[in-house]
């Protein structure tokens, strides 16, 4: 079996374990959504909005932070990956289905912009450049723009992105079967897990099959670099004038923000490490699997801060007073200030 069809059953046996109803039966049972221990199931992204935070997660959950958690009724029952915000009203999340929601009230309610079960895809980070223009990405090479604040999205291709035997490949699949070109262009480009804007003109997408990749033009072209790692990296994030991507097995790296040379940082375990949160001056606080909580400064010393049995972190932010919040599949946690 080819590793083409491995990695195709592999992503499809995951997003099987979840699913969406027709937007017309979720609209009709809004208020089943609200469910007293959910701020406790799988929370996949926290965002703060300047004013306070949201998160979301599992079936169509949502959340706002007001000194407690508040789950808020959404348009869907999709698993929800990823919150953003541009401003403190408006924002978006993504997540399974092809799902794009928006709110305009920082959070307290959500309109659906996009969802496509026939797309078989989830969506995996959003970013917009200013409340008009914006991408979403996600699975399988899955980009889509806006250039009116979400009222429409329209599909783009990154061929760029792909590896040369699989350029070749279509090209020579184009001439001989339209039909099962289309097909295997849908699959043939990696997972675009997180994408992030590093200075004024330049973003960083990193994903599937050590995917680095860089922008100058709002991501309408890319550079994919030669990078030192194969495996999924699952989140990027500045501090300072440091670049981190992160992922499998306690990969992490390191680079200045021109992004062309990069370092393995050196952790003390080797989880997969799924997100980061600036801390202080020249820290990192990275959260990921087994409940790792690590400190990676930009000069590349780490150190393990915490380790909680039984949890999966995939998510961490801080609040207004200075808490900072992780997330994964024990829900929301405050940290112990330490």
């Amino acid at each position: 079996m080819s590793f083409r069809m491995l990695r195709f059953i592999s992503i499809v046996s995951v997003f099987s374990l979840f699913h969406s109803v027709p937007v017309l039966a979720q609209e009709k049972n809004l208020k089943q959504q609200i469910q007293p221990l959910a701020a406790n199931s799988l929370i996949l992204d926290i965002a703060n909005n300047q004013q306070t935070m949201a998160a979301v997660g599992e079936r169509g959950h949502a959340f706002v932070f007001n000194k407690t958690w508040q789950q808020v009724n959404t348009p869907t029952d999709a698993l929800l990956t990823k919150v953003f915000f541009i401003s403190p009203l408006k924002g978006w999340a993504v997540g399974h289905d092809a799902t794009i929601l928006h709110t305009a009230d920082g959070g307290q309610s959500w309109q659906l912009q996009m969802q496509s079960a026939e797309i078989e895809k989830p969506f995996l980070d959003i970013l917009f450049f200013n409340e008009q223009e914006g991408v979403a990405v996600g699975a399988y090479g899955l980009f889509y723009r806006t250039l009116d604040g979400g009222n429409t999205w329209n599909s783009e291709y990154h061929q760029e992105l792909l590896f040369e035997e699989d350029v070749a490949y279509l090209e020579e699949l184009k001439a001989e079967d339209e039909a099962l070109y289309l097909s295997e262009r849908s699959t043939l480009l990696p997972h675009f897990n997180r994408i992030i804007p590093v200075t004024n003109n330049t973003l960083l997408m990193v994903g599937e099959l050590g995917l680095v990749a860089t922008s100058l033009d709002k991501g309408h072209t890319w550079l994919k670099q030669d990078f030192l790692y194969e495996g999924s990296l699952f989140n990027a994030a500045v501090v300072e004038n440091t670049a981190f991507v992160m992922g499998l097995r306690g990969n992490v790296f390191v680079s200045d923000l021109q992004l062309a040379e990069w370092s393995k940082v050196n952790l003390p375990i080797n989880s997969t490490i799924n997100a980061g949160l600036r801390l202080g001056e020249g820290t990192l606080r990275a959260v990921g699997n087994g409940g790792v909580i690590i400190d990676i400064t930009t000069t590349g010393e780490s150190q393990l801060v915490e380790q909680r049995q039984g949890e999966n972190l995939v998510a961490i932010a801080e609040d207004s007073e200075g808490n900072i919040w992780v997330a994964g599949n024990k829900g929301l946690i405050k940290l112990e200030q330490k």
